[in-house]
């Protein structure tokens, strides 16, 4: 799994979280403030993609009984429904 990449991207949120709350203390115009909660989600949705990438590419295709499989496949469902 690529941990790096989606602890990158975790690394960015974390920082524009800080900057929100500094947007917060001084006032900063409601619009720019949202737009970049919009950025931070934005992230969060793209780190997710790549994490769900990687366990199918991984953990589901390296699941050693049919079974396991099906198992992580019936997990990923349950996880894209919550995202739809």
């Amino acid at each position: 799994m690529d941990r790096n990449e989606i602890k990158h991207l975790l690394d960015i949120v974390k920082g524009q979280l800080n900057g929100i709350n500094k947007m917060l203390d001084d006032g900063v115009y409601c619009i720019d403030i949202s737009n970049q909660l919009l950025a931070s989600i934005a992230l969060l949705k793209k780190a997710n993609v790549v994490l769900l990438d990687q366990h199918l590419k991984h953990c589901v295709l390296n699941a050693p009984t049919r079974e396991e499989r099906e198992e992580k496949l019936a997990e990923i469902s349950k996880v894209i429904s919550k995202v739809m």
